[in-house]
């Protein structure tokens, strides 16, 4: 179904409402044979107010929740794009009701990145690396035998999803040793299954039996908390937990609990409940916990692949077509 073609009467204007990027050179580029601009809105910023009397046509977002204002005082708003995956940051009952379309950019490239950062955080946490780090700039030396570091030889290796970041990340564990893994996917099919050498466990099993838990799963209401204090008391006393993909994966305070207890080895985590984390998330203060500021999916190489991508939706927008990618019209 085409979109009714944007109005071109006045500028209209793609506004960003969690500007990060170094530029938008090109967006900015693929919108400008239709006279438009790209309009980036500090987080600083109200941005209802901001974007008053501007002709806004798209939306555009990384983790940052839209004002519900947004969806009801701009008549013009025909795209929200999500830079990255998922749109679980988005009104999808809002945006059905105005007819506004939905998108994200899922398929990037950086799948490279992510299953790097998810392996960087997996090695640093096994082999004590902040903590090692610390001490040795103390003046302290020859103690690390003093701390259990558990092998990989022969380990298990379980994934919580099974895209196309999961599939990458089993090729990296794999080479370290780890000579089995487990998936819990409701969607893995028999071929994939097979093609890729792996077993169908339910995420209760899989946090039973895996040396190492790693979350590549969207966030619905489906997954939110599927690692709760329940399933963290399965996991064997030297298990680590990863978590790349949404914060909201995860009982932060019940994993904080369980770090402190010593009941599993170790947590790598890139993501958050609430981003940046508050001074008292539980997880700053965890023993043997590596934490980083969602950072796994970037590279140079990366975002501007993003980029690129989301500018040619924004033309497509322009031109009445719909978005190439992700959800629309406020479907999943």
């Amino acid at each position: 179904m085409r979109a009714e073609a944007v109005s071109l009467e006045a500028t209209p204007f793609a506004a960003v409402l969690e500007p990060g990027y170094a530029d938008y050179e090109l967006e900015q580029e693929a919108i400008q044979p239709f006279g438009a601009k790209v309009l980036p809105v500090s987080p600083s910023q109200d941005a209802v107010s901001a974007l008053s009397n501007k002709n806004v046509f798209a939306v555009l977002i990384r983790e940052r929740r839209i004002d519900p204002a947004l969806y009801d005082d701009f008549p013009s708003l025909k795209l929200i794009l999500r830079y990255g995956v998922g749109v679980d940051n988005v009104d999808l009952k809002k945006a059905t009701e105005r007819g506004i379309y939905i998108a994200n950019i899922p398929d990037y490239g950086a799948e490279n990145e992510v299953s790097d950062h998810a392996l960087a955080l997996y090695l640093a946490v096994a082999r004590r690396i902040v903590s090692r780090d610390a001490e040795v700039r103390k003046g302290l030396w020859g103690i690390g035998q003093q701390h259990p570091v558990p092998g990989h030889r022969g380990a298990t290796l379980g994934l919580i999803g099974f895209g196309r970041i999961a599939r990458a990340a089993c090729l990296r564990f794999r080479a370290l040793g780890f000579s089995r893994v487990i998936v819990s996917d409701p969607n893995l099919d028999e071929a994939t299954r097979q093609e890729w050498s792996v077993e169908r466990h339910d995420p209760d099993s899989l946090c039973r039996e895996a040396d190492v838990v790693s979350l590549h799963t969207p966030l619905t209401p489906d997954t939110r908390n599927i690692i709760d204090a329940r399933r963290i008391a399965m996991m064997k006393p030297h298990a680590i937990l990863l978590n790349v993909s949404r914060g909201g994966l995860i009982d932060e305070t019940a994993l904080a609990e369980a770090l402190h207890a010593g009941r599993i080895f170790g947590a790598g985590i890139d993501v958050f409940q609430v981003e940046p984390p508050s001074a008292d998330n539980p997880l700053l203060g965890a023993p043997n916990a590596v934490l980083s500021d969602h950072c796994g999916w970037y590279s140079e190489a990366s975002v501007s692949e993003l980029q690129r991508r989301a500018g040619a939706e924004l033309a497509r927008v322009l031109q009445g077509l719909p978005p190439t990618t992700g959800s629309t019209r406020g479907e999943q």
